[in-house]
């Protein structure tokens, strides 16, 4: 995991290469990102039904809650 810092430097120089691409870039760009989105929500719920389905495993989550550490992994992730 990359410290606040890194993580800072990384977005600042996209940001830069962003604001000097191309719209059709920017469009491929935003394209690739919403695949990655979705695969990444896949391989989740993938996981989620593998650790349900195990034997060994007793714990029920409550799907809200799922859905709700999805999404702060996700916003920890953009941030």
């Amino acid at each position: 995991m990359k410290t606040e810092r890194e993580r800072e430097e990384i977005i600042k120089a996209i940001n830069e290469l962003l604001n000097q691409a191309y719209d059709s870039t920017l469009d491929e760009i935003l394209a690739l990102l919403k695949r990655i989105e979705a695969e990444e929500d896949e391989n989740d719920l993938k996981a989620y039904h593998t650790a349900k389905n195990d034997p060994e495993s007793q714990i029920t989550i409550p799907w809200e809650d799922i859905k709700k550490e999805i999404a702060n992994e996700r916003k920890r992730d953009v941030a």
